[in-house]
């Protein structure tokens, strides 16, 4: 089984409780490990993302704490490889179901597919 740390947990301060809630149970029945990359998020940061086509919208979700970006962890660094990003997101959506919390995942999305990011749904989660 597999914990967050602490670098992980400091990157979830000002996240939506609910999301949090999800990425803990979501660390404990993963089959690969994972980090947290980032939150919370200053508009700044977004711009700066977005300027850099990293991002596809300056009104992101991680500045209002309703998204994180996770990375898949292995040996000691983060990989990009999307069949990790698969077993997250599985991860993350049994979580979810289970504690009865709407998430989307951007890998889903069909324009930019964003194997890391995850967000509270929209319709519940304005």
């Amino acid at each position: 089984m597999y914990k967050l740390g602490d670098r992980s947990r400091q990157r979830l301060k000002g996240v939506h409780e609910d999301l949090v809630k999800v990425v803990e149970r979501a660390i404990e029945i993963t089959t690969i490990d994972f980090t947290v990359l980032e939150g919370l998020r200053t508009p700044e940061r977004q711009k700066a993302l977005f300027e850099a086509d990293a991002s596809q919208t300056l009104n992101g979700r991680h500045i209002t704490g309703h998204a994180v970006d996770l990375g898949a962890w292995v040996e000691d660094e983060v990989r990009w490889d999307w069949p990790l990003y698969r077993k997250i997101a599985k991860a993350m959506k049994e979580a979810a179901k289970e504690l009865n919390v709407a998430i989307v995942w951007g890998g889903d999305w069909k324009g930019f597919p964003d194997g890391p990011h995850f967000e509270l749904d929209r319709r519940k989660y304005p």
